[in-house]
């Protein structure tokens, strides 16, 4: 695991300012929450503020020095007082809790300070056993010890949990910032880090878990094919079904793909209402937009809409993944 440092973070200025600010004036919180959207450098953030607290080089300094005995540590996931909960599967569980509480009795290994990472914390506050422990231990932290909790909101977390934490917003990320840490990443042309920055909505961990799978191609495939065919073209079935199985095969990523055939729609009604191809979130299917606007109008747009929202509901109700496809998309190509 390699050392992450504020400067290898993209973006969220407000965000290390803040933090290095509480530590130049030795005014550290007991408790952080970093809240906002998924994908826009929460966890980074946590983990660099980590090894700015932990690091042992010297002391005006504005961001780790990556090479004191603290920071090899941290960078090879071993520093005894860089505790990570992380939801073990959908949340964290109260044996995590349990066992964090059992650590915190003790005081930091080394010395200093110790740094508590609770994971996607949003996800745990449905059980009241894990809430109310965990606010607990908020109430009566341990000394030198600072808790930084992540969620996306704070919506459904417990106000008392909030109010004991200094809330430190995450916004999305620039659409220019999300496009540059791309490239920087390897192995994404300028053109597909443009469209993935763009479809991503400022989450770079989202575009990034885009660049890795293959549904904008999919997407691309399906879009074209619904804008070519019409119900009276001989084959028409056929080649919907053909779609349909295609959109089946990205199985758990089917209602992503689905999303992503929304933001296209609501192109095609930009297109339609004269908009300039620089406000399209899909500027590489730009293309399709004459010919679906000889199709359709806004109104019958606006239907499709409303028939992929529908398709998405399906979906979570465990409906065959081909067949939903199929009506979808037989749906949608009709006049």
């Amino acid at each position: 695991m390699a050392l992450i440092r504020f400067y290898d973070i993209a973006g969220q200025d407000k965000a290390k300012r803040l933090l290095r600010l509480a530590s130049e004036r030795r005014k550290i919180s007991h408790a952080y929450m970093f809240q906002g959207p998924a994908g826009v450098g929460k966890k980074m953030t946590a983990r660099a503020y980590a090894a700015f607290l932990l690091c042992l080089g010297v002391e005006d300094r504005d961001d780790s020095c990556g090479q004191c005995p603290s920071c090899r540590k941290i960078a090879s996931g071993n520093h005894p007082d860089f505790l990570v909960i992380e939801p073990d599967g959908v949340q964290i569980k109260i044996d995590q809790i349990r066992a964090l509480k059992k650590e915190l009795s003790y005081p930091p290994v080394e010395g200093g300070w110790r740094v508590v990472l609770l994971a996607d914390i949003h996800l745990t506050m449905a059980r009241a056993e894990v809430a109310n422990s965990l606010l607990k231990t908020l109430e009566e932290p341990p000394a030198q010890t600072v808790f930084i909790l992540t969620a996306v909101e704070a919506a459904g977390i417990l106000p008392t949990i909030v109010s004991r934490c200094q809330v430190v917003p995450f916004y999305p990320l620039a659409f220019d910032i999300v496009a540059a840490a791309l490239l920087v990443s390897g192995d994404v042309s300028a053109e597909r880090a443009r469209t993935l920055a763009s479809i991503a909505e400022g989450s770079l961990g989202r575009a990034m878990e885009l660049a890795s799978t293959e549904l904008l191609e999919v997407r691309k495939s399906i879009a074209e094919g619904l804008t070519g065919i019409t119900p009276a073209q001989s084959g028409a079935v056929e080649r919907v079904f053909a779609l349909a199985e295609r959109a089946a095969v990205a199985k758990d990523e089917l209602e992503n793909l689905l999303e992503l055939l929304i933001f296209w729609v609501k192109d095609l009604m930009v297109q339609g209402a004269g908009g300039p191809v620089e406000a399209l979130v899909n500027q590489d299917l730009c293309h399709l937009g004459d010919e679906a606007g000889r199709r359709w109008n806004f109104s019958q747009l606006g239907e499709r809409l409303t028939m992929i929202r529908q398709a998405q509901k399906q979906l979570r109700h465990n409906c065959n993944r081909a067949f939903v496809c199929e009506v979808l998309f037989w749906k949608f190509v009709q006049l």
